[in-house]
């Protein structure tokens, strides 16, 4: 049996591949940090809460890092955690550079201490792309971050090729790009609109206030998304992967296929707040997904319209038994 330890394993993509491993027979070890609170929310939905082990830890401190990887040995490390809200990135920009850039490093650091043959997978981003240098971005895209969370990103992200060149560690970059499911965060676009499209059916909201709608994304489903992770581990040799549909919407197009679900027309409640565009904003960004293709055989299955009915029939159903 193989053990895979992951980082972030409370959040949406960790929950997603906690169930995704646990399917495959893995044992799964998820890091979680000691607080006041640990919400497992995400794990209990999905119907895995108690097929975890959860050990005491945080990518902050590499001693609990280290701990964590002794007590389980891992083959494979699955490195997810981060401050990964980009709003959030300007008001905690310092933070947000010592959790989502530091972190990295603390990880590969214990890897490299504990046992430098274990493979492991770091959550890159395509905020990375930013301002964008090319139409369609690709593993060969220069980079051009436009916020903290993108600057701390691409620390890891470069961090992450260095250890792998200098170590001769199975180190990859997934490069995904926006991913969203029933599982996504509140402060997060898709999540705010479905939310607020269940919300306003059950007339518990009036409006839903956005920034930039014209903003475009590659938008993809998570559950799709965390197959590609687990593949980057399963080659031959380390690389890292863009991972994404190939195609783009608005955020308009988004609030028009949520409202359009339950019967109302998205031009009726959403207004626009300019304090909520961010400071530098990114227009757009289009993933190009060949090379996962041909390299891993992998390929999106959920169409944006699926994804987006699906996130509002999850939080119809939820804000209904708020009722």
């Amino acid at each position: 049996m193989k053990t895979a330890f992951l980082t972030g394993i409370t959040g949406q993509d960790g929950a997603y591949l906690a169930k995704f491993l646990l399917e495959r027979g893995y044992h799964v070890a998820g890091l979680v940090p000691r607080r006041s609170t640990v919400d497992r929310w995400r794990l209990d939905y999905l119907g895995i809460v108690d097929q975890v082990e959860y050990i005491d830890g945080d990518i902050m401190d590499v001693s609990s890092l280290i701990r964590g990887l002794k007590a389980c040995k891992p083959q494979e490390v699955y490195h997810l955690a981060a401050q990964s809200f980009v709003g959030s990135s300007w008001e905690q920009p310092i933070l947000t550079a010592q959790v989502t850039g530091m972190g990295v490093l603390h990880v590969l650091e214990a890897i490299r201490e504990v046992d430098p043959f274990i493979k492991m997978y770091q959550a890159s981003s395509s905020e990375l792309y930013g301002l964008i240098q090319e139409p369609q971005q690709s593993e060969n895209t220069p980079f051009y971050p436009r916020s903290p969370y993108a600057v701390s990103k691409l620390f890891g992200y470069w961090m992450t090729k260095n250890y792998r060149e200098s170590f001769q560690m199975y180190a990859c970059n997934g490069i995904l790009f926006n991913h969203e499911s029933p599982l996504r965060g509140f402060e997060f676009v898709t999540r705010k609109v479905t939310d607020a499209v269940a919300r306003i059916v059950h007339q518990k909201q009036k409006e839903l206030r956005l920034g930039n709608i014209a903003a475009k994304r590659d938008w993809g489903f998570a559950g799709d998304y965390v197959e590609a992770m687990w593949l980057m581990l399963q080659q031959n040799t380390p690389d890292d992967f863009v991972i994404a549909t190939g195609k783009t919407s608005t955020v308009e197009e988004m609030c028009r296929i949520a409202f359009d679900y339950v019967g109302l027309n998205y031009q009726d409640y959403v207004v626009i707040d300019p304090a909520l565009y961010r400071p530098a904003e990114v227009d757009i960004l289009l993933g190009n997904p060949e090379k996962a293709k041909q390299e891993l055989g992998w390929a999106p299955k959920t169409k944006l319209e699926q994804l987006v009915h699906m996130m509002v029939e999850a939080d119809l159903r939820r804000v209904a038994k708020m009722s």
